[in-house]
């Protein structure tokens, strides 16, 4: 099994999945991490052709909806989904609620935590230690 978590330094999870460089990826065998690896993202504010224009909050869809719904960001969230489809489970700190929906759509489940450590967060998920706190870090 693999586990992929966003991070900026190959050692923390990010904070905001958006603004994440890289994925770091361990594959899990026997409940033991047996391998590790640095992705780079190819899709959201870091694809090699990203548009880096001023982001505002305001997409034109109801507050309940939450952030990154449209045409546009359904395309790019299906993107992001496919750049870790041989990854079980992701973990990040919190991401939109457009970007979680593509994620569990894709039949990744998708971890959202105030765990620090890359390391840590992945050995509490094979523990069944690590809190999933998804309702509250989507938006």
């Amino acid at each position: 099994m693999k586990i992929a978590l966003v991070t900026m330094d190959g050692k923390t999870i990010s904070q905001h999945y958006g603004r994440s460089p890289y994925y770091i990826i361990y594959t899990i065998e026997n409940d033991v991490i047996v391998e590790q690896e640095l992705r780079r993202r190819g899709t959201g504010h870091f694809a090699p052709n990203a548009q880096h224009e001023h982001h505002e909050h305001e997409h034109g869809h109801s507050h309940e909806e939450g952030h990154g719904f449209g045409d546009d960001a359904d395309g790019k969230h299906a993107s992001m989904a496919q750049e870790i489809g041989d990854c079980k489970v992701l973990v990040a700190g919190m991401m939109g609620r457009g970007a979680y929906q593509a994620f569990v759509k894709e039949g990744i489940e998708v971890v959202m935590t105030d765990f620090v450590g890359a390391q840590e967060a992945a050995m509490a998920y094979i523990k069944g230690n690590l809190p999933n706190l998804s309702e509250e870090r989507t938006h």
